[in-house]
């Protein structure tokens, strides 16, 4: 019956049928799913955040904190570029188009394609790539997971979640190459100021690269040691400096 129903559907909308099938036969996994498609998915991906701003801190490099910091504005922008695309396409919810389909949350007044807590998970999780690697890879996995249970669920087809992360991830990345430079260079003042203690850890001085500050900023010519006034740093092979006591 499950594969006789998912086959009268084509493509997408018989793989949604499969995996809301599954849900049907695993009651068990519904508490979790549906917690972790609703909220707490979200959550993981705050506190992978935070730790990327306590990896960010102990490292002393302020190009791994504008990394943490475009993170999670890359992830407010990419949400903000997904209204249009969600409006213009203007699918409808599974539910709202498939009869008998099981949801197990909510429903939602909005379209679903792409998917914005896709679209945050891809954002979020490509962000953290650029932050550290390990936790990269971590907060992907969380991302991918968040966007299955978003379809185990009932809220979206596989394609919406699919699209979602691509969209997230895709703004990230190509965020990098303007916002990073400039909120690096934006750190490097604050690092001068109380704020300080939020953005390195210690008493050392934190590092930077030439390539990191706009053009046309007294970083842009010279790599300098942050904190140390009036003086420059030797940038090593490695892209860190060497900032003279």
């Amino acid at each position: 019956m499950t594969s006789t129903l998912a086959e009268s559907y084509l493509g997408d909308a018989g793989d949604f049928l499969l995996i809301n099938r599954f849900a049907a036969r695993t009651g068990w996994l519904h508490a979790a799913m549906t917690g972790y498609a609703a909220t707490y998915g979200l959550v993981v991906l705050v506190v992978l955040l935070l730790v990327g701003w306590w990896l960010a801190r102990r490292s002393g490099e302020l190009r791994a904190m504008a990394a943490l910091a475009w993170a999670g504005l890359g992830t407010l922008v990419a949400v903000g570029v997904n209204q249009p695309i969600v409006n213009a396409v203007a699918e409808k919810r599974p539910y709202a188009s498939i009869p008998d389909t099981l949801l197990l949350v909510g429903r939602s007044a909005d379209y679903g394609f792409p998917s914005d807590h896709a679209v945050m998970a891809g954002a979020v999780a490509t962000g953290l790539c650029y932050v550290n690697r390990r936790l990269g890879v971590t907060a992907w996995a969380a991302a991918v997971l968040l966007a299955f249970a978003r379809v185990y669920v009932g809220a979206h087809y596989p394609h919406d979640v699919v699209a979602g992360l691509v969209v997230g991830a895709a703004v990230v990345v190509l965020g990098q190459f303007l916002a990073r430079p400039i909120l690096t260079w934006l750190l490097t003042r604050l690092a001068r100021t109380p704020l300080r203690p939020l953005l390195v850890a210690g008493r050392g001085e934190p590092t930077t690269t030439a390539t990191d500050a706009p053009a046309g900023s007294p970083g842009a010519t010279v790599a300098r040691g942050v904190g140390h006034r009036g003086g420059s740093g030797r940038a090593r092979r490695d892209g860190r400096l060497e900032v003279p006591r």
